[in-house]
């Protein structure tokens, strides 16, 4: 295969940069560590979900999410994919404004969400605990068994036959036309993307990510006890936390009928062992708002690595001066399944000199020196 384009990395983000290049007449050569669909991908949740931290989170999560809902009806039965919307719960009235603004900055982003009162969100969700002050209904958000989506991506989707697939391959070492491996073979490319997550620190140390761990818990099988991805209005500042470890509320209806909790975040640690205090806390959590939940069989525990950033978006674009050539589609902390689709375009569009769809600059990988020139 004369490959123009390797990627590193099998995970969602790296498979849907595969597929946008492949799609776009690339021979691409996808190098994967591992197994496909794995690391922090095959770790998360899958909820694709509009988040608004900062304008540019809204834009990146927003557009990828419309790629998503696109996409969907292409995707196998195998893969998921169940568009349940998203609803924001409200505890006390605080939250409730809390509530009100989100809407208002979903509205100017043009995301539809709709303000439900105390009980409207019953009727939504009658498995939440009462009282509460109401909630906000994000419809058109959605779940994903992103494994699955990433396989789907690499085997199935437009310019399939152009990707190329290896799995148990270490990049070691980066250089502008090409890549060395753990057993010496040198692969040539002109063009080279890292989407490794946090594996691309061991091939670019300087890269500004770290890794912020993360509990899940998944219980046996409850047909028709949620019927939407639910989450505390607290969860968007545990979200972006950047010390400490915090617990929020996030439950999940899974198509099997099995409900999906987190969610935990931690910095300074590498131990992918379960932590039962942390465990508990987030159990304990999550019974304030499902107080069914501590009657529930649970089945499996497990932990995983998200690579975040400094300021909570991903580095999608040009790696540097020193490297031409190589691309960068790492850091996306919890939103990697969300964002896959949109970093693959925005990327695209930057390799191939081409008009994006939303502003490519709040992503660069350049960012936070330019902060630091500014700053002096």
């Amino acid at each position: 295969m004369n490959r123009d384009a390797i990627v590193i990395g099998a995970g969602i983000v790296g498979a849907a940069c595969a597929a946008e290049l492949a799609a776009l007449g690339m021979q691409v050569e996808v190098l994967e560590a591992a197994g496909v669909g794995g690391g922090a991908t095959a770790a998360g949740m899958g909820h694709i979900v509009v988040m608004n931290d900062s304008p540019a989170e809204l834009a990146l999560s927003a557009y990828s999410r419309e790629l998503w809902l696109s996409l969907a009806p292409s995707l196998r039965a195998s893969d998921a994919f169940a568009r349940c919307g998203t609803l924001w719960v409200a505890a006390d009235d605080e939250e409730f404004d809390a509530a009100r603004s989100l809407r208002d900055a979903f509205a100017d982003g043009g995301v539809e969400a709709e303000l439900l009162d105390e009980a409207a969100l019953r009727e939504c969700e009658p498995s939440l605990a009462a009282p509460m002050a109401g909630g906000l209904l994000v419809r058109d958000d959605a779940i994903v068994y992103a494994p699955g989506a990433a396989q789907w991506l690499l085997r199935h989707s437009l310019g399939y036959r152009n990707i190329c697939v290896r799995e148990g391959c270490e990049v070691t070492a980066l250089s502008s036309g090409g890549v060395r491996l753990a057993n010496g073979e040198m692969i040539h490319a002109d063009v080279v993307v890292v989407a490794n997550g946090l594996s691309a620190q061991r091939l670019l140390p300087e890269l500004p990510i770290v890794p912020k761990k993360g509990h899940l818990l998944i219980a046996d099988r409850y047909p028709g006890y949620l019927r939407h991805q639910v989450l505390e209005l607290g969860y968007i500042k545990s979200a972006h936390q950047t010390q400490g470890a915090s617990v929020a509320f996030n439950a999940q209806p899974r198509p099997t009928g099995q409900i999906l909790l987190g969610s935990s975040r931690q910095f300074d640690t590498l131990d992918a062992a379960v932590e039962w205090s942390v465990l508990a806390g987030m159990l304990q959590r999550a019974a304030r708002y499902l107080p069914a939940l501590p009657s529930m069989n649970a089945i499996r525990a497990w932990t995983g690595f998200r690579a975040a950033s400094p300021d909570g978006l991903p580095l999608i674009g040009p790696a540097g001066d020193a490297l031409p050539g190589v691309w960068m589609a790492a850091g996306h902390e919890g939103l990697g399944v969300t964002t896959s689709l949109a970093t693959a375009k925005l990327l695209a569009a930057q390799i191939m000199g081409t008009r994006a769809a939303i502003d490519a600059a709040p992503y660069r990988v350049d960012r936070f020196a330019m902060e630091c020139r500014h700053g002096a």
